[in-house]
């Protein structure tokens, strides 16, 4: 897709959020040559922070393709942001079809017409204590197996550091600025799955590896192995502890995860890319 496809409403999200991401972070953008130069194709990516969306549409406006996002569309209904996210061309949900793969069908539409979908698998925040990628929704690899486009695996670190997961009073820390690391990997090859029925098994079987490929990307980011085991934050918050409610069993390991992380990651710094 040219930079000339992009259209009104992205251009302008994009004057009005660039400057403020290039005053408050530095930028070290890895990985731009994976990002295919046409055809529709699905992004993956990790999501630690309620500021990383912008850094990876900043990464991604940079190569010329710019993302569509997954939101309900009951967003797209009416108002300002009903306008915004029409304009934009970002990628409605119909969470009420009676199929599974029904429920992405704007999803396969848009890939179809050479759009790039993105998606992020873990469906929410990662409540992982170390920050890495939780285990992953199966909605990505559904939607994979049925177009068969290209998956390009995307990591990012450094938002986090300055907007953490579920940030409480004086946990926003803008100064020193941080960088932002986004870096995107080479497809992933699932043509193993290709003609298979798309069952529990298998659908669960590819999103691991999509998973893998994010975290490993997160990993060489971060210069540090990953845990040998994937988070699950519902069997965690579904598994009473002592009698206590799931909400405060919580909180104990995302304050950990945030002691622990409040500092860049070896290998941090990097050249910087407007």
């Amino acid at each position: 897709m040219s930079r000339r496809r992009i259209g009104f409403w992205y251009r302008l999200a994009a004057v009005l959020l660039k400057p403020p991401l290039l005053v408050f972070f530095k930028r070290d953008w890895r990985g731009m040559e994976h990002i295919p130069e046409k055809d529709g194709f699905i992004t993956v990516v990790n999501h630690n922070s309620a500021v990383d969306p912008l850094s990876y549409a900043h990464f991604q406006y940079n190569t010329g393709r710019v993302p569509r996002f997954l939101a309900k569309v009951s967003l797209f209904k009416s108002g300002f942001v009903g306008t915004a996210m029409r304009g934009t061309g970002q990628i409605p949900v119909f969470r009420e079809s009676k199929d599974a793969i029904g429920a992405f069908r704007a999803a396969v539409e848009a890939i179809n017409k050479g759009e790039c979908v993105a998606f992020y698998p873990e469906g929410t925040l990662t409540r992982e204590p170390g920050m890495w990628p939780m285990k992953g929704k199966t909605g990505a690899a559904r939607v994979a197996l049925e177009t068969r486009a290209p998956v390009i695996p995307v990591a990012q670190w450094g938002a986090n550091l300055a907007v953490p997961p579920y940030p409480k009073r004086g946990e926003i820390k803008l100064f020193p600025r941080k960088t932002l690391i986004v870096k995107a990997g080479p497809p992933i090859d699932l043509s193993e799955f290709y003609g298979k029925e798309p069952t529990a098994a298998v659908l669960r079987e590819v999103t691991d590896r999509i998973m893998d490929e994010i975290t490993a990307l997160l990993s060489e980011i971060r210069g540090e192995p990953a845990p040998t085991e994937r988070y699950d934050h519902r069997a965690t918050e579904q598994r009473p502890q002592d009698g206590v409610p799931p909400q405060q069993q919580a909180e104990p390991a995302q304050q950990a995860g945030r002691a622990q992380h409040d500092t860049a990651p070896p290998g941090g710094a990097g050249g910087e890319n407007a």
